[in-house]
């Protein structure tokens, strides 16, 4: 989806879905459950690195914070750059570990950073 960009307000936004990811609206705030997205990329720890694949599960009121908070958090982990390729929104708890596990945090306030090697 385009280049690497540094940690910044700059991302893609490709709306793909799978059977865990709304088609609502991002903005719908008469829903009584808060919202839970996941965000997928590939996140960089140097200039010259390969890239790390990293799914980012986190709640946010919009999708437009949830990226903020996404690039907020991986800066923090030490994170440079990022390519964010797709987010959606979790509509049920994702049956298999660490997206599990990080879909409760989500709801408790954290901002899960899943990485495969």
């Amino acid at each position: 989806m385009g280049g690497t960009d540094s940690l910044g307000p700059h991302h893609s936004n490709d709306r793909s879905r799978n059977r865990v990811m709304s088609t609502l609206p991002d903005n719908d705030n008469g829903r009584d459950e808060p919202m839970v997205f996941i965000v997928i990329g590939k996140a960089y720890e140097t200039d010259n690195s390969e890239g790390i694949d990293i799914h980012v599960i986190l709640r946010a009121p919009d999708d437009d914070t949830a990226v903020r908070e996404t690039l907020n958090a991986l800066s923090e982990e030490g994170f440079i750059e990022a390519d964010l390729d797709q987010i959606g929104m979790l509509t049920e708890i994702p049956d298999e570990e660490p997206h599990a596990s990080a879909y409760q945090g989500a709801l408790e306030g954290e901002v899960a950073i899943i990485r495969f090697a």
